[in-house]
């Protein structure tokens, strides 16, 4: 009876690579000035027939380019309209963004809609393709967030709604008026009110790999206000002042 052979002697699969435009054209230029295939397979780790097939097309690879701040993957029959629209988008969110306005995903996907419908409309010689065909579906944003960079982040403080322009504009106004008025910056006070909720508990905390999620409880909302006052030289900091709902808080005692 003949043995038996193993049935782990299949060799792991090799993951599938997903090279960028700019490595795709790095290793063109490479076969261009003399490295060989078999060197350059070597090098990045790749199938020759895949080093084959860059060097076959170079061509079409060195013309190949992506819109301005997508740092993305050359995606199969991606039509080129795509690009121009995601540079323009690229272009609408960086505005918005200095601006210091809200983005969300439902802008970003009503935007992006836009845009290609109104690039189609002018190029109705070379489209190939129905404004109505692109739907920015929660995949492409996912995909255009991996290209671009983009992420979702929490605003935090208040600076948004600050008036630059007028800060900057009291600040050489009040300069002057203390120098013309003989002012010393011991005799310069300023003073804040800020709130501070003191029963609160951070939200955030770390648990064993083996749990998924953590019960929390219902935060407390018990808050004080609190007035600081110091001069601009530093050295006289009036004592704080303390705002509660009572008069004579037994917890501070």
């Amino acid at each position: 009876m003949a043995p038996q052979k193993p049935q782990n002697d299949h060799k792991p699969k090799k993951k599938v690579q997903c090279l960028s435009v700019a490595m795709k054209k790095e290793i063109i230029e490479k076969h261009q000035r003399g490295v060989r295939v078999k060197d350059l397979v070597q090098e990045y780790d790749l199938p020759k027939s895949t080093i084959c097939t860059f060097v076959k097309n170079k061509e079409k690879m060195m013309v190949a380019d992506v819109a301005k701040g997508v740092v993305g993957v050359a995606a199969t029959k991606r039509p080129q309209v795509l690009d121009k629209v995601e540079q323009l988008l690229m272009v609408w969110i960086t505005d918005m963004q200095l601006k210091g306005d809200t983005i969300s995903e439902t802008a970003i996907c009503e935007k992006v809609k836009k845009l290609y419908r109104d690039l189609m409309a002018e190029l109705p010689t070379t489209r190939d393709t129905s404004p109505e065909d692109f739907k920015a579906s929660r995949g492409w944003f996912q995909n255009f967030c991996k290209r671009s960079g983009i992420h979702s982040v929490v605003r935090h403080g208040e600076a948004a709604s600050a008036n630059v322009e007028g800060t900057n504009k009291f600040v050489g106004e009040f300069a002057a008026f203390v120098k013309t008025a003989g002012f010393l910056p011991q005799k310069c006070f300023n003073c804040d009110e800020t709130g501070l909720f003191w029963k609160k508990m951070p939200s955030r905390t770390y648990i064993t790999q083996e749990e998924k999620k953590l019960q929390g409880h219902k935060p407390m909302k018990d808050r004080l206000t609190l007035m600081f006052c110091a001069n601009a030289s530093g050295d006289c900091k009036i004592k704080p002042l303390l705002v509660y709902h009572s008069e004579t808080p037994r917890t501070f005692n």
